[in-house]
């Protein structure tokens, strides 16, 4: 059997650890490791061993550490007080003794075994590096060589590695092959058995968010922040953008000049359409930014339930809505509003249902009712459910005369309600 090789390990170390840009210290660590764990194999079980190692010889020395007693009970952990003696002249009971083994008691295995210990001890180390440094490039946009493409998931070579881009993080038009320079930003990275891995994403708002912070610079230095992204992969996106600096024109800023910086996110992101949205606390003003390029005849908020109504021109209202919904979905999820699109002619028969509906109320009268549904209140059930204090100040009524409105409403709902239970009774009982 061939012995381990242990005289002057410094050239190896060296190498080692330039090669696989691991610190010296780290790679000793890992051969005194893998010595320790070959003497121990050899010895057996039960020794306080440890394993140094020697800079000036470049050797890995061995030592069996046991106690002085008077009386040894445990061979393999103690040493009578006579024969610390031997050793060491100035031994007294109590001590620890540091016993060198002999390079051929540990030194009776083969080479192989010894690299593999310190193989597997030196990817442990690899992985750990590579774990710590990408962990701390989390949420930044990676560039790298597609390795190959399994069913739906792409290989990126990063270089000191490699990280996935599973089907749901892609964007869902694009398509790539072998050696596709490819960039994404990286959203996610975990340790697993056989080391690290990566999450990669380009459907993510992150990497929208990323793309921007690198090709505006207003944005990277925080003097316009991105408040809200809505984005449909592939196909559209909103960003709603602010500034405190009032020289600053935090649209113009994102669009740059003739375009260029909007025109190379779009490029990055295959054509994807990007609106930039310019972000108000005005809920109406911010929700018709957000729908982008309508003039709406009227806006009805409703802040209790997060929605609101947008009446817009009979021509406008395709474009309001966008293909398959999509503009008023994004609308939708960048303002936190539930947004209902309704066109001018719906409108004026919705109107008309809402009015006569509103005026059957005793004490409603035709200004009263205008007033009710212009403020929101467009049906008998809206009046029941509202705050006497509220209603009054939204109609410029007085409380009492809200609270009547109130009342009768109520008295008119639960007569609607015991005619159509009427009405029903009736009707089964033709049957």
């Amino acid at each position: 059997m061939s012995q381990i090789i242990i005289n002057d390990l410094n050239p190896v170390i060296d190498q080692v650890s330039k090669d696989k840009n691991i610190e010296r210290r780290l790679v000793i660590e890992a051969l005194e490791q893998a010595i320790l764990a070959i003497a121990r194999k050899n010895l057996g079980q039960g020794y306080d061993l440890e394993a140094h190692f020697t800079e000036e010889t470049g050797e890995i020395e061995v030592f069996m550490f046991k106690y002085v007693v008077k009386e040894v009970k445990n061979p393999k952990t103690e040493i009578s007080v006579e024969e610390a003696l031997k050793i060491d002249p100035d031994a007294i009971e109590g001590d620890s003794l540091g016993l060198k083994i002999e390079k051929n008691i540990y030194g009776r295995i083969e080479a192989q075994v010894a690299k593999q210990v310190i193989f597997q001890k030196i990817k442990e180390i690899e992985y750990k590096n590579i774990y710590d440094e990408f962990n701390e490039r989390k949420g930044e946009i990676v560039s790298g060589l597609v390795r190959k493409v399994e069913k739906s998931m792409i290989i990126v070579d990063l270089g000191k590695t490699e990280a996935i881009l599973p089907r749901a993080e892609q964007i869902f038009s694009e398509t790539y092959k072998s050696h596709d320079r490819i960039r994404a930003v990286l959203s996610n990275i975990k340790m697993e058995k056989g080391g690290p891995k990566l999450i990669l994403s380009r459907s993510s708002d992150e990497f929208l968010i990323k793309l921007f912070e690198i090709e505006v610079p207003e944005i990277y230095d925080g003097i316009v922040k991105i408040v809200r992204v809505a984005r449909a992969p592939g196909f559209r996106s909103k960003i709603a953008v602010a500034t405190a600096n009032k020289d600053v024109d935090p649209v113009g800023a994102c669009v740059g000049m003739r375009g260029i910086r909007i025109q190379s996110i779009t490029n990055e992101l295959r054509g994807e359409k990007i609106d930039i949205i310019p972000f108000s606390e005005n809920t109406a003003k911010f929700v018709v930014r957000a729908l982008s390029s309508i003039e709406p005849s009227n806006i009805t908020v409703d802040e209790n339930a997060k929605s609101i109504t947008v009446i817009v021109p009979d021509d406008q209202l395709a474009l309001a809505i966008g293909k398959q919904g999509q503009n008023v979905r994004l609308a939708s999820k960048i303002t936190g509003y539930k947004i209902d699109i309704v066109s001018e002619s719906k409108t004026g028969s919705r109107d008309k249902n809402a009015y006569k509906e509103l005026m059957d109320i005793p004490s409603v009268g035709d200004i009263t009712a205008k007033l009710l549904y212009q403020n929101g209140y467009i049906n008998v059930e809206d009046i029941v459910n509202a705050d006497a204090a509220k209603l009054a100040k939204d109609i410029s009524v007085e409380e009492k005369k809200a609270e009547k409105i109130i009342a009768s409403a109520s008295d008119y709902l639960e007569k609607i309600k015991s005619d159509i239970e009427l009405k029903e009774k009736i009707e089964k009982d033709i049957i």
